[in-house]
């Protein structure tokens, strides 16, 4: 597999990655722009399917059905490339995505963004990591140094902390391309990276420390038998997206939804708190997507990387000027 190619291509472009979607009922169309549907599709993103991600979001979807008024169904996807489809052709009209998958739905599918996530710690970062089997001796310096000699799992080509970071800090600074430095590269999601670490199959692989953290919640035996060799510099969480032809009225009840969850007092509160911390969140604040503009650099930069690695003159100029221009509008914002 060609990675840089395969990143290019999609162009743009915690616990299990998520991605909320509407639907009409029955149709699958989500019904003409502007009218309410009658369902709300909620789709996650897990490798482990509804048995595992399920009951974590359940409750969260029952919450969300009452505030909205609109039933709330689950749908489980193994690939954002699927997600991002699904808001494009319609299918779905509300997401979470993390940040290079948001910006691709973005682009795309005529999306806005209305809120994104905090982690449990109150953080709106993340870090990509790279994990290796406890006890296998393997350091950063023993992968940096290639030779063809270790197995190596990186991300979805979507993927942010996955792929685009580790390509744009770690590997493109130092010339090295992953499929010509490791025996065997996989693409796979942080569950099956990680899980794949733990039980050998892999030597090293990608993820991200809130995928890290999960683990450690959901099955710490397996997560006491990986270690990090490396961390990124800090990520923009992920956020929830809408199509701008939804439904206006349904749109702010779903803003509304999010932005109060979990906030205030009493019991109601106390009892959304714990489902947000279940699924590695605290709450969800208000943003629009200029908060992403650091992972437009990344992806700019990768491009760059890519266009001088082929030799490519007039790419290389325009991912150039895009870069400048990125880093330009970064000097001017507050």
């Amino acid at each position: 597999m060609n990675l840089s190619n395969s990143v290019r291509r999609f162009g743009v472009g915690v616990l299990a990655a998520a991605a909320l979607g509407l639907a009409a009922c029955g149709g699958g169309d989500g019904g003409a722009p502007g009218e309410t549907p009658d369902e709300v599709t909620f789709s996650i993103l897990s490798a482990q399917g509804q048995a595992s991600a399920g009951p974590l979001w359940q409750p969260l979807l029952d919450d969300m059905s009452e505030a909205i008024g609109v039933r709330v169904e689950p749908h489980f996807a193994s690939s954002y490339g699927a997600l991002i489809d699904d808001m494009k052709t319609g299918r779905t009209q509300v997401a979470w995505f993390s940040a290079q998958p948001a910006i691709a739905a973005m682009e795309a599918a005529d999306a806005e963004m209305i809120a994104r996530t905090l982690s449990r710690d109150g953080s709106d970062s993340y870090r990509s990591v790279l994990v290796v089997k406890r006890g296998s001796g393997l350091e950063l310096e023993d992968i940096l140094a290639c030779g063809q000699r270790f197995s190596f799992g990186i991300g979805d080509a979507q993927s942010t902390s996955g792929t685009l970071a580790p390509l744009t800090f770690l590997f493109n600074p130092r010339g090295i391309e992953p499929e010509r430095c490791f025996r065997s590269v996989k693409s796979g999601n942080h569950e099956s990276n990680v899980s794949e670490v733990a039980a050998g199959v892999l030597d090293v692989a990608t993820a991200n420390t809130v995928a890290v953290e999960a683990l450690r919640r959901r099955n710490p035996a397996m997560a006491e038998q990986i270690e990090q060799v490396w961390q990124s510099p800090p990520i923009p969480e992920g956020g929830i997206l809408v199509r701008s032809d939804l439904d206006p009225a349904l749109k702010e009840k779903i803003r509304s939804f999010f932005l109060t969850y979990g906030q205030g007092g009493g019991a109601a509160a106390e009892r959304q708190v714990r489902i947000l911390a279940a699924l590695g969140y605290s709450r969800f604040s208000a943003a629009d997507d200029n908060y992403l503009d650091p992972v437009r650099e990344l992806m700019a930069d990768q491009k760059l990387s890519a266009a001088r690695a082929k030799g490519d003159a007039a790419q290389t100029a325009a991912a150039q000027r895009e870069l400048q221009a990125l880093r330009a509008r970064r000097e001017v914002q507050p």
